[in-house]
């Protein structure tokens, strides 16, 4: 049965984590994230919810927690995906590996992307970040996601990210590529994180989402981040209300 409903998770998270296709939904104007709790019945919690993300890390309110470590075991993958779903470009990659979040294990189902950063420092953004998402696989575990954030700032040409840069669908579709996509590229040499409970950046905005930001950014060049504005200009959802969370840090 946990098999069954890992591989149903899996299907969901890499085709529909953008929510119901039969929704139109956008960062701005009237079907915009102000506007997505009322839009549809199932949107709801993105106007009610208390633990909605992302947030803003205030790196002087944050809580120590030593317990907390991510340990990456990615590997290049085959066939991975580059779809452009209307709201950003995702990359599905099945094989690529999978992490150890707080010593569970945790398979990775894709990544997307956001212009600017939706989590801030210190309410800063970055130009641009990377939300890398994983489903729980420890039997007996309830599932849960995982989502791993990197920034990213300006500077040399990131390699992992070159063809998938080069060949992501201008409006809606994919593409496979033809290279091997190695997230190992994406990721900083400092493991390092903050971490929070919050929810699914878009519509249905579920909760229930670990998130563990990447304190190291990482660099794409100029042009990679020109690229993608080309498509995407804004595409992050504003910072949310704390309430009663805390962030925690693991140093």
């Amino acid at each position: 049965m946990k098999k069954l409903l890992f591989s149903l998770a899996l299907a969901c998270i890499s085709s529909i984590v953008y929510a119901d296709g039969k929704v139109v939904w956008s960062y701005e104007g009237n079907t915009g994230p102000d506007k997505w709790g009322t839009l549809v019945k199932q949107f709801e919690v993105c106007k009610i919810g208390t633990q909605q993300a992302p947030l803003n890390i205030d790196t002087k309110s944050l809580v120590k927690n030593t317990a907390i470590s991510v340990q990456t075991a990615y590997q290049p993958a085959t066939g991975a995906v580059v779809l452009n779903n209307g709201h950003t470009i995702q990359i599905n990659a099945s094989t690529a590996g999978s992490v150890k979040l707080v010593g569970k294990d945790y398979q990775f189902v894709q990544v997307h992307f956001h212009t600017p950063s939706e989590e801030t420092v210190d309410a800063k953004h970055y130009p641009f970040n990377a939300h890398l998402v994983h489903i729980n696989t420890d039997d007996g575990e309830e599932l849960k996601i995982g989502v791993i954030g990197v920034f990213f700032k300006e500077g040399k040409e990131n390699a992992a990210l070159k063809e998938a840069f080069t060949s992501m669908p201008t409006t809606q579709g994919k593409a496979t590529l033809k290279s091997m996509f190695d997230l190992n590229g994406l990721m900083p040499s400092d493991k390092n994180v903050y971490t929070y409970s919050g929810s699914l950046t878009t519509p249905p905005c579920s909760e229930a989402v670990d998130f563990y930001i990447m304190k190291e950014p990482v660099e794409m060049s100029t042009e990679q981040l020109a690229a993608f504005k080309k498509i995407f200009p804004m595409n992050a959802r504003p910072i949310q209300q704390l309430n009663d969370r805390k962030i925690s840090t693991s140093n």
